[in-house]
């Protein structure tokens, strides 16, 4: 069989590949043209509409858009770790809405007494005691220092104080009784010294006579020595009593060191007492402030729980703590008016803004929407709440109302 050979004189068989072969009449640049199609710029052009979509969508988010969201619960960014800080979702009141302009400002609020609610808690120290009877109901109003309940330690901490007040009556008497003694031992003291002085001018007499007799020859010389004898002891015995006298460093009773060491004694004593009756203070509950009592956590018998007795407010002078989102406070300034309105309330409260909060916290009031946002960035405005509205919102501390803030009105500073 004859082989085929190329122009270069090769068989098809020497070549490493296979020769594909080619009409001789087929143009060799006819089959390396690359065709465009329209085609291929709109695979490319499709992830640049679809994000351009995505984006718009989740800025405008047109109806469409927000009846899916209503319908499936979703919530823009709620599956991201770090989700987008929306504001909360707020269900406004149907006389709200109507009112409502453009430039108002609105969040969730909480109704609370001025100052917030107190806790009472059991005085300092009342270590293992139990509540032994509460002297107050809820609805009673209570002025500052008032006992509202009482601990079984107080029979404990009466006894303390009698003991201590008995120990001052013992203190007392010991130092009348140095005061006594020191004063005696003065007096003693003195008159030793005056005998002992009128003693040795006596013997100063006697022996003065004694010598002019031995000068006459009328006395003999143990006469004489005797007398100088006498004189030298009385001498020495005016030395001792004044020693004696001196031990008293001064002539004041009081300034005498056994009646200033009986007198510290007594003023310990009396610091005992009044540590005592100081500690029995903590067998009594005391109002920290004035107001009504909203709640009580305890009973009799019970130990006093870690959130306190009691819970008291001043709601004579009410309040509201809105959580303002982050992107809206700068337009709320103090003075502003603020219309508060809850289905609980039948009617608008009104305020007006007494302080702004300094940091940016998480969202506290929530909705009763369990898809809401719940990471939302806010801070917290005092609303400060006129007479008649207070009167109203005094029986419903911690409820949540919808606050209204009027931005256009004039702030006088």
């Amino acid at each position: 069989m004859q082989v085929e050979r190329d122009v270069t004189g090769q068989s098809d068989n020497d070549l490493p590949l296979e020769v594909i072969r080619r009409d001789v009449d087929m143009p060799v640049a006819s089959t390396r043209r690359l065709r465009f199609r329209p085609r291929y710029l709109l695979v490319l052009l499709i992830p640049v509409f679809m994000f351009s979509g995505a984006v718009i969508g989740m800025y405008f988010q047109p109806p469409a858009l927000q009846k899916f969201y209503a319908l499936t619960g979703l919530q823009p960014g709620g599956g991201a770790t770090t989700p987008i800080a929306l504001p909360p979702e707020i269900t406004l009141p149907k006389e709200m809405v109507e009112t409502m302009q453009a430039s108002d400002v609105v969040g969730l609020a909480r109704l609370m007494p001025q100052g917030d609610v107190s806790v009472v808690a059991p005085p300092y120290g009342a270590g293992d005691a139990r509540i032994a009877e509460i002297l107050v109901a809820i609805g009673d109003k209570v002025q500052k220092g008032d006992v509202v309940a009482r601990l079984d330690n107080q029979g404990q901490l009466e006894s303390a104080a009698l003991l201590a007040k008995a120990n001052v009556a013992v203190r007392q008497a010991a130092l009348v009784q140095t005061r006594a003694a020191v004063q005696n031992s003065l007096d003693e003291a003195r008159a030793g010294v005056r005998q002992a002085e009128s003693a040795a001018a006596e013997a100063k007499t006697q022996l003065q006579r004694e010598a002019e007799l031995f000068e006459r020859g009328v006395t003999t010389q143990a006469a004489f020595d005797a007398a100088k004898a006498a004189a030298r002891q009385a001498d020495l015995a005016v030395q001792k009593a004044q020693a004696t006298l001196a031990r008293f460093a001064s002539a004041e009773v009081d300034q005498q060191p056994d009646v200033i060491v009986a007198t510290r004694n007594l003023e310990a004593a009396e610091a005992d007492q009044a540590r005592a009756l100081n500690d029995l203070t903590r067998a009594a509950v005391l109002a920290p402030i004035s107001g009504v009592v909203l709640d009580l956590h305890a009973r009799a018998g019970e130990r006093p729980p870690v959130a306190g007795i009691m819970d008291m407010g001043d709601t004579d002078h009410m309040m509201a703590e809105a959580e303002i989102y982050q992107d809206r406070i700068a337009s709320v300034a103090i003075g502003q008016p603020v219309e508060l309105v809850a289905g609980a309330l039948g009617r608008t409260l009104q305020g007006k803004v007494q302080s702004i909060g300094l940091t940016v916290g998480r969202q506290g009031l929530v909705s009763d929407d369990t898809a809401a946002n719940t990471d939302a960035r806010v801070i917290n405005v005092m609303i400060g709440l006129d007479a008649s509205s207070s009167a109203i919102a005094a029986r419903f501390t911690n409820l949540e109302v919808v606050a209204r803030i009027d931005t256009r009105a004039k702030v006088t500073p």
